[in-house]
């Protein structure tokens, strides 16, 4: 992925959103999400050490509520914005440039997808076509096993096809809707796939025995 902030950008930026009041880190990635329109959303290794050095250097503070950590920007904090209002200023229009070129690199992936998926497709079609015109003549009282299942393999990658594309269009789309993808989904999406390979590997088996 394209880098989103330069050098030191993210630091500034994360001081110029404590400046429109208090926040703890989930808040924090939150509202630069939002700001990047879903394309973009920091990890907590990327938020958290940023916010310590700004601890450390005085210019935010921070207090427990809860199970949480508030972190709130200090005089000092305000002052160094303003002192360096031209770099944020600036940043905005980083900021602008990357929403811009995410979207673009969003954009060429889902064209991507539909390339692959069509090819697939297509190498699908010409695979059971050749299926078809090799395949020895046969009665139609007793159909050639080998025909039938050339077909089912051919109907079974046009459902995985559809399946991926279904998946990966929801996914970009929650995104881009302001929401977020994290670990958990998938490793629920493995999980539930494994289980689906395992079902199918022991009907296959069964049918064998």
């Amino acid at each position: 992925m394209t880098p989103v902030f330069s050098h030191g950008s993210l630091r500034l930026y994360l001081l110029s959103l404590l400046s429109e009041g208090p926040k703890h880190g989930y808040e924090l990635i939150q509202a630069l999400s939002d700001r990047f329109g879903g394309t973009y959303s920091p990890s907590a290794g990327t938020i958290y050490p940023r916010l310590q050095k700004l601890e450390e250097d005085g210019l935010v503070s921070k207090e427990s509520d809860g199970r949480k950590t508030v972190y709130s920007i200090t005089d000092a904090g305000r002052h160094e914005l303003e002192n360096r209002r031209l770099d944020l200023d600036a940043i905005e229009l980083e900021v602008t440039d990357s929403v811009r070129r995410l979207a673009d690199e969003v954009r060429n992936g889902v064209t991507d997808a539909m390339r692959t998926l069509k090819a697939d497709l297509a190498s699908a079609a010409r695979q059971a076509k050749q299926s078809a015109t090799s395949a020895p003549f046969v009665s139609t009282d007793a159909p050639d096993p080998r025909t039938t299942s050339r077909i089912a393999i051919h109907d079974a990658d046009t459902v995985l096809a559809d399946f991926r594309q279904s998946v990966r269009s929801e996914l970009r789309s929650h995104v881009s809707a302001g929401g977020t993808v994290t670990d958990a989904v998938v490793r629920q999406l493995k999980d539930d796939l494994r289980r689906v390979q395992d079902g199918i590997s022991s009907a296959l088996g069964s049918r064998q025995s």
